[in-house]
């Protein structure tokens, strides 16, 4: 499953109360926009793992678990905003995720594969992630829809591929 960075809540985002406080405990809920059908978001940008919806602000009124919202790329959300006891501080709907290219597919490295099937063929920019850090566009090339890496990726790396 394709995700891209969350505008709302994204990265070390900190949430405040009516008056300018730390919202500590608050609740941030996701749902399918227009709806109150619950949306999954996920901590990293792999997919893999789900946050709690609600997710429970910490301390400093941010995101816990890694301090990032990341979303199903081509799903439309609502975020709705709530103190610790449920009064609404705000929502907000229709919300998409920030990918800055069009198409943006997940991979884990075996340790020895150096292939990778594209679901299609880049037509300009392509960015590349391992776990995280941005590869260097000497350490890979695209042919048509086949991502060959000169050398293979570690083991259970997470590959993230950005393109248009």
């Amino acid at each position: 499953m394709a995700v891209s960075l969350s505008p709302i809540g994204g990265a070390g985002w900190q949430f405040f109360d009516n008056n300018g406080a730390p919202l500590t405990g608050g609740k941030l809920y996701t749902y399918a926009a227009g709806t109150t059908t619950p949306q999954a978001t996920y901590t990293t940008n792999s997919g893999g793992t789900a946050h709690s919806n609600p997710i429970i602000l910490d301390s400093a009124g941010r995101v816990s678990a890694g301090g990032q919202i990341w979303v199903t790329v081509g799903v439309s959300y609502k975020f709705v905003l709530k103190t610790s006891v449920d009064v609404q501080i705000w929502s907000a709907d229709n919300i998409v995720g920030i990918s800055g290219l069009g198409i943006a597919q997940n991979f884990t490295g075996t340790g020895s594969q150096t292939a990778f099937t594209l679901s299609s063929t880049p037509t300009s920019s392509v960015q590349i992630y391992i776990n995280g850090v941005y590869q260097q566009k000497n350490t890979y090339t695209v042919a048509g829809t086949t991502l060959t890496f000169s050398t293979a990726p570690p083991y259970t790396a997470s590959i993230e591929v950005l393109y248009v």
